[in-house]
């Protein structure tokens, strides 16, 4: 029930994560803005998170996962509180900020909580697990949202959001506990302060975990942007469908992800390799990207194929985590893990806003209902960012070092 809580936290993360992509209409309609303002709004959840993946790391040890998982748990439900709320996009920005703030600690503090509660052996099944209820949060956050916000509007539905955020808040401080052993001492203060600088120093200075995190981010950088934002709204352009049923089609991206995550580390332990099966899954995620945005209208069960697999080859970018870890001494994993992560989280808030930026820039200016009107075209020439995001991860791949899954020295 402890360790169950804090993956439910992730899962709310990834709820809120995707949330905007089944509202984009709306908010754009209620904030009288255009795209590449949405994309810059969206991308407020991922500017705190991604800074705060590795202090994170420091704070946990500090303080303990009960303490940050339901005070970060309280600062989202404020967040979407205030989002549903606001008036002008200024508290709306705020708002998002602070979901993303409060969303920061979920998927860190579950993995601390898996490393105190239970066995070294479990830890991969729990980290595996963590990422489902993730997926099963981002899948919630796409058709049944949908639904929900067709009937009662986007502002309570995310009041509803942030009711739930306090309800968890208070689960977790009721009944987390840090550890079974809760009398251990933990290092001052300040010597947390200074391991964190100086690992951080080492990690910024490999040429090898940059090059990890620009695979892990290109890899899944489509995810969070056609998934989490743009993938809706295009598809309803481009295929003519209703809201609930272009969210639904989008969220089999996630789906993909959900099997193709563990289904990466798994065949990477199998053969014993990191770096093949990584160049394998971004050549195989380029050609879906070119598939998705060149092609004009593919057969819905081919888009719902195609979607699925790039979430399935995307998802192999868990491979990266393993990778850094073997790349780096015991004292650095917490360091080099926060890095790759906050880099895998940031390529969201670069790619959300250049998105919007270049659809704004293709625009005719047509106007439906006080809204932005978009062509298919115009979204497929945006969306080509995403092939060639995912075509500098490929390059960096190819220079990636081979561990066979056994810690090396770099």
């Amino acid at each position: 029930m402890i360790w169950s809580l804090s993956a439910v936290a992730f899962g709310y993360a990834f709820f809120q994560r995707v949330a905007p992509s089944v509202m984009v209409s709306d908010l754009m309609e209620t904030f009288s803005v255009g795209a590449a303002v949405l994309g810059q709004l969206s991308a407020f959840y991922f500017y705190p998170y991604a800074l705060l993946q590795i202090p994170i790391g420091v704070l946990l040890d500090r303080f303990g996962a009960r303490v940050l998982l339901s005070g970060a748990m309280a600062l989202a439900a404020i967040g979407s509180i205030a989002f549903g709320l606001a008036s002008s996009l200024e508290l709306a920005y705020a708002g998002r900020f602070l979901i993303g703030v409060g969303s920061a600690v979920g998927f860190i503090g579950s993995m601390a909580l898996a490393t105190q509660w239970f066995p070294v052996h479990r830890f991969a099944l729990l980290a595996g697990l963590a990422m489902l209820m993730g997926m099963v949060g981002g899948f919630a956050g796409q058709a049944p949202l949908a639904a929900l916000i067709t009937v009662f509007g986007w502002r309570a539905t995310m009041l509803a959001s942030g009711g739930a955020a306090a309800g968890l808040a208070i689960a977790i401080a009721l009944v987390v506990r840090n550890s079974p052993r809760p009398s251990i001492e933990r290092p001052a203060r300040r010597q947390q302060w200074a391991e964190l600088r100086g690992g951080l120093s080492q990690a910024v200075r490999s040429r090898e975990i940059w090059l990890i995190a620009i695979v892990a981010t290109s890899m899944s950088g489509p995810m969070l942007a056609f998934g989490g934002l743009w993938g809706v709204p295009y598809l309803v352009v481009a295929y003519d469908l209703p809201r609930p049923q272009a969210a639904l089609l989008v969220s089999m991206m996630l789906v993909g992800w959900a099997v193709g995550a563990p289904a990466g580390g798994w065949v990477s332990d199998y053969v014993r390799r990191r770096k093949a099966p990584l160049i394998s899954a971004a050549s195989a995620l380029l050609l879906l990207l070119v598939i998705l945005t060149a092609v004009p209208q593919l057969p819905l069960w081919v888009l719902v194929a195609v979607i699925f697999a790039i979430g399935f080859t995307g998802g192999h970018m868990v491979i990266t985590y393993a990778l850094a870890r073997e790349v780096s001494p015991p004292g650095l994993h917490g360091s080099v893990m926060g890095l790759v992560n906050g880099m895998t989280v940031a390529s969201a808030a670069l790619l959300q806003p250049l998105i919007g930026a270049l659809l704004d820039g293709l625009w005719d200016g047509t106007m439906a209902s006080g809204v932005r009107v978009y062509e298919a075209s115009d979204y497929r020439l945006a969306l080509a960012s995403l092939v060639a995001w995912t075509a500098m991860g490929l390059v960096a791949s190819l220079y990636l070092r081979e561990t066979r899954c056994r810690p090396v020295e770099i």
